[in-house]
């Protein structure tokens, strides 16, 4: 009995609290439902309070940036609280439940508060625009709104109303907000740059859709238009035209972070003192830069020599002094306002007009002065045709005259013959030879014409480009006497050693973008020139190896003394930067090398000249050039052709060649596999100025490809976008590089050279002597460059009283044959380079017994011992 009545107690006490539960379960549903409904209405109602409240600009702007960023976070978050509170009414209708007593008060309390003023607007919002973005219901009527009872608003809807509230709000408050104009005022530079960008591509996707659409028209424009299509204006429809970006060259960017360049006036020149001076220049044409920092100068006394290799920007620094060239930085500093400046240029023999006569040539550089003589005689003529009734047009007439009158005493036009007589016989002309033609003259007279008439405008700097070209010795040595007399600075160009030497008393070496000075002749020059390098090497490489030992030692302790490491850096960093630190000195690249084309087989009879006789008649005069001459050259002859200006020796070769008869007698080639390559004396002058390097090289060859081309054109320095250069932009050498290029793209066993050498530098003379000591044929060459021939030249030819002599040696034996000529050419050797001596004999049978070198050892086909070598050793062990 006692354990029956144990149980039944236990039994009511579990269902008492399994009741007490169940009764508890609801009420704490009820309540956490109330907290999260009373949370999502707190932070509604905070946010809405928060929109109310005035802010300040700043604050504003913050909270605009603020709201942007959380709208969707406030719009999701307050949906999914609507959501779960929808799910719970969801499951509180599914499960009805008894409410409280506290509930049922609170219930009754909402009742009292809602009035229905509020419902139609709650109820007509919710059903305009519904939470879940249905289609909106058309509206009630206003009458039928009043007739309908009030409607109890559940806690969902109040927040869905709240929620629609905020929103309203907020897009009010944008649009009262400025529009664009305004707010792109108030980005930031970062925020103005992001939208320009893609503003731009934008605008270039449109013009390449624009353009697409364009071309889609262009096929379709041989196709009738259908009733259907209606042309549109291309205005209308085409986006603006989008400018790509131009590529800024170097010498863009140079202008636009250095100043301009200037021309400056010396304040306190004294009178009779002239000076030219270039400071800090630098040009640069597109993006190739040839000076980058010169400074140097001329003035009265000064004989100036501007020497350097081809390309170096000689010629561009001359025409920089003359005025013709605006430098893209540095300035040009003249002694006086009105300095005259007169340039003898390379190609002054162009310029001469070979069909007039010598005394109208000396006067057309007085090209004012000639008009205003001309002005007078039309007046004159003006005058004598007038009636003496016509009195108001002949004082119209005597008043120009007059002025006319003022203006040639100002110009001394009266004075103009005396001048010109004065000039030609300061050139060594006489008075009968005024009335030639200048075509009568030789080469070494043209350049006396060349300089009279540069002396003509009695300038008071004088700048001569290479006027020693096309001379021989004699014409050489009057231009140095006649340079040493006279007074005014000049600066002369030159690649004649012994011609630099003679003259000048200071020397300008433009090397690597930059010009060094040297006081004395070319001799010293050398001299100094080779200290200064060696000094500037040994520097170099002290400083190298000091750095060298300083880092070994920054990595040796870099964790031992990170310290001591930290401060030798930066000292090493400090001294590197600072003017101390020595600049690793120019680097030569290779040398300018070629090899002409094997030669084809040649007959032993190449050319033969039989009792020529030749002249050339002027009227009465006759210049006589050949006289019963006679000339056998056979295969493997090396002839160089000597003798003064005017000799014949450039006719000699157009006689061979057949571009010219003579009046008796014969030169012509009598060989039967004969192929000739001749190079002209101005062979430049005859190329295309508007082609570039590459096109002008394309022409000239007949089967070869591109890139054996561009090989061909590495090895005369045209090289990278040098190709691309047009031949009108070419300095001289640069043309007579290119012309030799484009001659040996044809083989030939014949070479007939005009003087090759005039414009090429001194390392291009020697790689054109190397090239033509391994050529397997026969030459004829011209040229004045007495060592150049020493070194090609096994047979001299020379021009002696009308007849062709012909030593059987090389340019030593002609002139050990003539002391005279010996005695004058060693006057005139420079200290510090190599003397004329016997021409090198190169075996060319050997030549061609050479086989290429395939790699390897050079005596591994020597080797025969059969166990010399780890791979013999090896099979000697096996076996």
């Amino acid at each position: 009995t006692t354990t029956t009545t144990t149980t039944t107690s236990s039994d009511n006490i579990l269902n008492d609290d399994t009741q007490r539960f169940s009764r508890m379960t609801p009420i704490l549903h009820a309540k956490k439902k109330a907290n999260a409904k009373a949370a999502a209405l707190e932070a509604l109602e905070a946010l809405e309070s928060a929109i109310d409240e005035p802010m300040s600009l700043k604050d504003q702007k913050a909270a605009e940036k603020k709201a942007k960023k959380k709208k969707k976070d406030i719009k999701a978050a307050a949906l999914e609280t609507l959501e779960s509170l929808d799910l719970d009414d969801d499951d509180d209708d599914d499960q009805p439940r008894k409410l409280s007593k506290k509930e049922l008060r609170a219930q009754a309390a909402g009742k009292v508060l809602k009035t229905p003023e509020s419902q139609p607007e709650i109820v007509t919002a919710v059903q305009q625009e519904g939470p879940t973005g249905s289609q909106s219901q058309p509206p009630v009527p206003d009458d039928q709104q009043q007739q309908q009872p009030a409607k109890k608003m559940s806690a969902k809807e109040a927040a869905m109303q709240k929620l629609l509230d905020l929103e309203a709000e907020q897009d009010a408050r944008m649009a009262d907000e400025p529009q664009d104009d305004q707010s792109t005022k108030k980005l930031t530079k970062k925020e103005l740059k992001a939208l320009k960008k893609k503003q731009e591509k934008e605008a270039a996707k449109a013009a390449k859709k624009a353009a697409k659409k364009a071309a889609a028209s262009a096929e379709d424009t041989d196709q009738p238009l259908s009733e259907d299509t209606i042309p549109v204006d291309a205005d209308e429809t085409a986006p603006p035209p989008v400018q790509e970006k131009k590529r800024i060259t170097l010498e863009e960017k140079i202008r636009k972070e250095r100043p301009p360049p200037r021309i400056r006036v010396m304040e306190s020149a004294q009178p009779g003192f002239s000076s030219l001076r270039l400071e800090g220049v630098g040009i640069t044409f597109r993006d190739q830069e040839v000076l980058t920092d010169v400074t140097w100068g001329v003035q009265t006394g000064d004989r100036i020599g501007l020497v350097g290799q081809n390309g170096a920007g000689k010629t561009t620094q001359l025409r920089i002094l003359a005025g013709e060239l605006e430098p893209t930085t540095g300035d040009v500093v003249k002694s006086s306002k009105d300095l005259r400046v007169a340039m003898l240029r390379q190609e002054f023999v162009d310029e001469l007009v070979k069909t007039r006569t010598l005394k109208e040539e000396f006067m057309s550089v007085f090209r004012e002065e000639t008009k205003l003589l001309q002005d007078i005689r039309d007046a004159e003529a003006d005058l004598e045709t007038l009636g003496p009734d016509e009195e108001d047009k002949m004082q119209n007439v005597l008043d120009r005259m007059q002025d006319l009158q003022a203006k040639a005493d100002s110009k001394g036009v009266y004075t103009l013959e005396a001048r010109c007589k004065k000039v030609m016989d300061l050139m060594g002309f006489t008075d009968d030879e005024g009335d030639d033609l200048v075509a009568s003259f030789s080469g070494g007279w043209k350049m006396r014409i060349g300089l009279g008439k540069v002396l003509l405008e009695e300038p008071n700097i004088l700048l001569l480009d290479e006027p020693t070209n096309h001379l021989d010795l004699e014409s050489v040595e009057w231009l140095e006497a006649f340079l040493r007399q006279q007074n005014i600075p000049m600066i002369i160009v030159s690649h004649d050693r012994e011609f630099l030497d003679q003259v000048c008393t200071k020397i300008v070496d433009a090397e690597g973008g930059i010009c060094t000075e040297y006081d004395g002749n070319y001799s010293r020059f050398l001299g100094l020139k080779k200290s200064r390098m060696d000094s500037w090497n040994a520097a170099y490489k002290a400083q190298e190896k000091k750095i060298k030992e300083e880092r070994q030692w920054i990595n040796k302790f870099k964790v031992k003394q990170p310290q001591a490491v930290k401060q030798r850096e930066a000292k090493l960093k400090k001294f590197m930067s600072s003017d101390d630190f020595v600049k690793k000195p120019p680097h030569f690249g290779k040398p300018f090398r070629f090899r002409f084309p094997d030669a084809p087989r040649l007959s032993p009879e190449v050319a033969e000249v039989r009792h020529l006789t030749h002249a050339y008649r002027n009227g009465e005069t006759e210049n006589k050039l050949f006289d019963d001459c006679e000339l056998f050259v056979e295969k493997g002859d090396r002839i160089a052709v000597v003798g003064p200006n005017g000799s014949g020796k450039s006719t000699l070769l157009r006689f061979m060649l057949d571009r010219e008869a003579a009046d008796e007698g014969e030169a012509k080639i009598v060989g039967a596999n004969v192929v000739t390559n001749y190079f002209e004396q101005n062979q430049a002058d005859a190329l295309d100025l508007e082609k570039t390097v590459v096109q002008t090289i394309q022409g000239a060859s007949s089967d070869q490809s591109y890139n054996e081309l561009r090989a061909l054109l590495g090895q005369f320095l045209f090289k990278g976008d040098a190709v691309e250069k047009k031949v009108k932009f070419l300095s001289g050498g640069e043309k007579a590089r290119l012309s030799l290029a484009c001659m040996m793209l044809t083989p030939a066993n014949l070479l007939i050279l005009d003087e090759p050498t005039n414009h090429l530098d001194i390392p291009a003379k020697e790689m054109l002597e190397e090239a033509l000591q391994h050529f397997d044929g026969s030459i004829m060459v011209i040229s004045h460059d007495r060592y150049f021939i020493s070194k090609v030249a096994t047979t001299i030819v020379a021009i002696e009283d009308k007849k062709l002599v012909k030593y059987q040696g090389d340019y030593k034996f002609y002139m050990d044959k003539s002391s005279h000529m010996k005695e004058k050419i060693e006057a005139r050797y420079v200290q510090g380079v190599a003397r004329i001596g016997a021409a090198p004999i190169i075996d060319m049978e050997e030549q061609k017994k050479k086989k290429g070198n395939f790699g390897g050892a050079k005596t591994a086909h020597m080797v025969t011992r059969k166990d010399k070598g780890v791979k013999n050793a090896k099979r000697q062990q096996v076996k």
